[in-house]
């Protein structure tokens, strides 16, 4: 392909697992095969090829409940950036949106907000990604209730404002997952491709959130990563006072104006959606 202007937008599916997957682990995200077979299973999922077939760039939309969806792995191999690709992608989701009655949203990086923002997304969370390199712990381990996947699926309905209940159902279900409980705090944890991931996280208090996370911590072996909602000082503060590093920021985002307020902020969100 010479230019943007011959670049030919395909439909992906399952078998297109494993390709995606070289993507988002080029781009150092987190995302396991599972995710990227549930996208392909249950959403659009758009993607380029190079000549060689090669796929070079992808970008996927999850239809949620409501009238909403969800844009995420826009992924684009490094060779190939900065000519548009992400942005043709991304018009393909916004367009097959639009077809299907949704509104769109998304977690971008700081340099994504900059494209997304002129395409008529504006900013809703400010998020934060956290990482903990977790060796274990040789103290006794709590003892962490389990707790049923509908009650986290129904306290991410206030939070989000919408249902995930297919999203929240596939991750919970996975060999290696669990929905954990301390008091009135609730957490998913599962697998990822280099670290396991805590979120979403409900607390009725910061310190009940971080009551969890640390039993939760005392529980896992290995690195584990954490997307913390910006506006919950107090939890960010006690967790990087306990060794958590923030990695990056990130902004979620709503196509058109900015929602309702939600019912319940998170102090942890969860999805797929961003590495």
């Amino acid at each position: 392909m010479a230019d943007t202007e011959e670049i030919a937008i395909v439909r992906l599916g399952v078998a297109d697992a494993a390709a995606g997957l070289v993507l988002s682990a080029e781009a150092r995200w987190n995302q396991n095969e599972d995710d990227w077979r549930f996208f392909l299973s249950k959403g659009v999922v758009f993607g380029v090829r190079d000549d060689t077939n090669r796929l070079i760039a992808t970008a996927a939309l999850l239809p949620y409940t409501a009238g909403n969806a969800w844009i995420s792995m826009v992924l684009v191999t490094e060779s190939w950036r900065r000519r548009g690709i992400a942005t043709k992608l991304v018009d393909a989701c916004l367009s097959t949106a639009k077809q299907m009655g949704l509104t769109s949203w998304l977690d971008a990086t700081p340099a994504g907000a900059t494209v997304y923002g002129p395409l008529g997304f504006a900013p809703t969370l400010e998020l934060r990604r956290l990482r903990l390199e977790n060796s274990g712990s040789s103290a006794p381990a709590p003892s962490l209730e389990t707790c049923d996947p509908t009650a986290l699926a129904a306290r991410d309905v206030g939070a989000m404002g919408f249902a995930r209940h297919a999203l929240l159902a596939e991750f919970a279900g996975r060999t290696g997952s669990r929905v954990v409980k301390k008091e009135n705090a609730m957490a998913l944890v599962r697998d990822g491709r280099t670290a396991r991931h805590i979120g979403p996280l409900f607390a009725g208090n910061a310190d009940e959130a971080l009551a969890l996370v640390q039993a939760i911590v005392r529980t896992e072996r290995g690195p584990l990563l954490l997307d913390a909602v910006h506006g919950q000082t107090e939890f960010l503060d006690g967790l990087t006072s306990t060794g958590w590093n923030i990695e990056r920021p990130f902004q979620r985002m709503r196509f058109g104006d900015t929602a309702a307020q939600v019912l319940e902020l998170p102090f942890a969100v969860a999805g797929p959606e961003f590495g």
